[in-house]
């Protein structure tokens, strides 16, 4: 065999490496690059947190980052542009009520996880009477569910309680230990913290209501000028919540590693909450309606409001097609 003979299977092997090294650059570059915002690395968001640290997001071609954000900068941020989705669909639907060209395009959790958390003495709901309430924000979901809750025990939520908005659960947590608030209305784990502190789990929300507490919004602006990245980030986080339904062990790590939750806190998250992750992203209509009917009152909104003008699910039953979920 003579020397070039012998130099041909080494060009071949250079040559397949650098073409390798180009489609592996190519796919990089190729990734759409999305902002998602969020009110915190937590159970609440765990779709999120999954598809990332998970890869589902980059199977689908998509380079997420997830932002850290209040809840009425989130929705400000996407109506600018400078995000390109969000999870915080109440104030999605708030937004879009007020005029803003924002929907619902999907839900990650049709119940929701959140439990109110009191002072020992507390027994049950309408022990709240003439208590105050800490939520996150003003018009946020944990606060329509806060008066949601104690409507449905008999109390007037205008009247019978005060609500006070404290930023994130942590915050909550401490006002609640400092005597600040009676009563905070936090997800899990820091429901079970408090627990731990001697406090106790008045209600869970999700066992009286089902209704979309999580999910994704995006602008129409988005829907119309791109399908195709929005048919991307919605199958992996159908994906995402396929993980989290079937594989316990797997979701904890997330919860510890990304959503930086102790291991004993994490488990018993995900023991108390698995349930409430949509298998297939579906928009519950009736629970859909409920979260309408509470912003029509309390915006004194006196006209009818139809689904499909804060929701738009179109792309998403194409997603759910593609992965063989629906017809």
């Amino acid at each position: 065999m003579t020397r070039n003979e012998n130099s041909c299977p080494m060009k071949l092997r250079i040559l397949a490496a650098i073409l390798a090294s180009f489609v592996h650059v190519g796919g990089a570059e190729s990734a759409d690059r999305v902002r998602i915002g969020v009110s915190n690395y937590n159970l609440s968001n765990l779709t999120v947190g999954v598809a990332q640290t998970r890869d589902f997001f980059k199977q689908e071609g998509i380079d997420a980052e997830i932002i850290r954000m209040n809840p009425n900068v989130a929705t400000m941020a996407l109506v600018s542009a400078d995000v390109d989705y969000t999870t915080l669909i109440g104030s999605v639907i708030g937004a879009n009520l007020k005029g803003a060209k924002l929907k619902m395009i999907a839900c990650s959790q049709d119940r929701t996880p959140l439990a109110f958390v009191g002072k020992p003495e507390l027994k049950s709901v309408k022990d709240l009477k003439g208590r105050t309430i800490a939520v996150g924000s003003y018009g946020s979901t944990p606060d329509i569910v806060a008066r949601m809750v104690v409507k449905h025990f008999g109390l007037d939520p205008e009247s019978d309680i005060k609500v006070l908005a404290l930023g994130s659960d942590g915050a909550r947590l401490a006002a609640l230990k400092e005597g600040v608030v009676d009563v905070i209305i936090v997800a899990p784990p820091v429901d079970f913290e408090g627990q731990k502190m001697g406090f106790n789990i008045i209600s869970r929300a999700g066992d009286i209501f089902r209704f979309p507490y999580n999910g994704l919004g995006t602008s129409t602006r988005k829907i119309d000028e791109n399908p195709d990245e929005v048919k991307r980030v919605l199958r992996a986080m159908i994906k995402a919540n396929g993980f989290i339904r079937k594989n316990k062990e797997g979701t904890v790590q997330v919860l510890v590693n990304w959503a930086k939750t102790k291991p004993e806190f994490a488990a018993a998250a995900y023991d108390s909450s698995v349930g409430v992750f949509s298998a297939d992203g579906t928009i519950p209509e009736d629970g859909l309606r409920i979260v309408i009917e509470n912003f029509r009152k309390s915006m004194n909104i006196t006209r009818q409001v139809a689904l499909n003008e804060v929701s738009d699910t179109n792309l998403l039953r194409e997603a759910q097609r593609e992965l063989g979920i629906k017809k």
